[in-house]
């Protein structure tokens, strides 16, 4: 009965969450944004290639110049109808286009003008498709835990996606608001996998901690250095969301560290607070100091791998620009006082400092909580 009871608390919790989280969406996304681009008559439809006019590809087998193509609307204004269009050769834009292949079409239409080319190749299905199949795998080899990991998985993106993004282009700070999405992705997370209790409590604080340590870490970095937000590779773009909406893109920079290293703190927070936790059920009479030694021992084993995990993931966004800094042969001055080299080991490094440094906080947190109904202080 008394399970039955905690069951139904459960639910209760996780439904009153559930709206919460609904109507703050709704709330959030009331937003009017400034038209930055004017895009009317302009939409992007789906087709089906059904005839190649004219093909641009060379006897080398490269293709240049475009493709006049053949393209059955599937969807839009114009659907059901076959239309002329050409693709281009680029690599951003366009695509190698057989008979059969489903397309996206960039179709402006002006009374009875319609003009159109193909976008891309139609990944739709393709993208959303291998969401799917990781989430059944997530779910088929995790079971229970992995049906709510997948329920955790999915939170955080619509958090990133319909809380995130509208706070920071109504202005708010970035880096503050991506404090509030790891501490709420990360408490809603750790609920899922292991309910309301002191474990989970670890490991939401534990987690916390890490990820403010590494902005704090990327802030001093910044101080030093003077590497800022400013100095990222898109920030002509960036800039014109400054001008006209007021959006903060300086601290963009910061804020996507932040979100980029909570995935790896939380595993190790989680880890941690579970070892310590199974320890103690199997040792009630263990002391405080044997428990905060033999958690150091678990974080000591997992610091190394993650950090080399986010080190790793960090370095290899940045392979293009490291072959071309490899190929022109560039001096080690203009390399490591590079902006773009300079973001890169911040934010590998700030991250794995929040890495290891979660480990004595996750640890102190839970030997303290653990232990806390006990007479014996150590």
């Amino acid at each position: 009965m008394q399970q039955i009871n905690r069951r139904s608390i459960r639910y209760i919790i996780t439904a009153v969450i559930a709206v919460i989280f609904v109507m703050l969406v709704v709330r959030l996304n009331d937003v009017t944004k400034t038209q930055l681009v004017n895009r009317t008559g302009q939409t992007f439809e789906t087709g089906v290639v059904v005839e190649i006019l004219q093909d641009n590809i060379q006897e080398d087998g490269a293709r240049v110049g475009q493709q006049t193509v053949v393209v059955e609307m599937t969807s839009g204004e114009k659907k059901g109808q076959n239309l002329v269009t050409t693709s281009s050769a680029g690599y951003l834009f366009g695509a190698a286009c057989t008979v059969g292949m489903r397309v996206i079409v960039l179709q402006s239409v002006a009374g009875d003008t319609v003009v159109t080319s193909i976008y891309s190749m139609d990944r739709t299905a393709v993208v959303l498709g291998f969401a799917v199949l990781y989430i059944l795998a997530l779910c088929l080899v995790g079971g229970k835990q992995g049906v709510k990991g997948a329920m955790g998985l999915i939170f955080t993106f619509a958090s990133i996606l319909f809380i995130y993004l509208p706070l920071v282009y109504l202005g708010y700070s970035p880096f503050w608001v991506s404090v509030l999405i790891c501490a709420l992705t990360t408490a809603v997370t750790m609920y899922f996998i292991g309910g309301a209790t002191r474990k989970t409590l670890c490991a939401t604080a534990g987690t916390l901690a890490g990820v403010i340590i590494a902005g704090v870490t990327a802030t001093i970095f910044s101080r030093m250095s003077g590497i800022t937000g400013w100095n990222v590779s898109d920030i002509e773009s960036l800039m014109t969301l400054y001008q006209t909406d007021g959006i903060q893109v300086g601290g963009l920079l910061f804020s996507g560290l932040l979100i980029s290293a909570l995935g790896a703190v939380m595993d190790v927070a989680m880890s941690i607070s579970s070892a310590m936790q199974e320890l103690c059920d199997q040792r009630p009479d263990i002391t405080r100091l044997e428990l905060m030694k033999a958690g150091m021992r678990v974080g000591r084993d997992m610091m190394g791998t993650d950090s080399n995990t986010l080190i790793l993931a960090f370095a290899g966004t940045s392979l293009s620009m490291l072959v071309l800094d490899y190929a022109y042969d560039l001096p080690f001055l203009q390399i490591i006082n590079s902006n773009n080299i300079g973001i890169a080991v911040m934010q590998g490094l700030s991250g794995s400092f929040g890495i290891v440094l979660s480990v004595p906080a996750t640890v102190l947190l839970a030997a303290w909580i653990y232990t806390w109904e006990r007479p014996d202080p150590v």
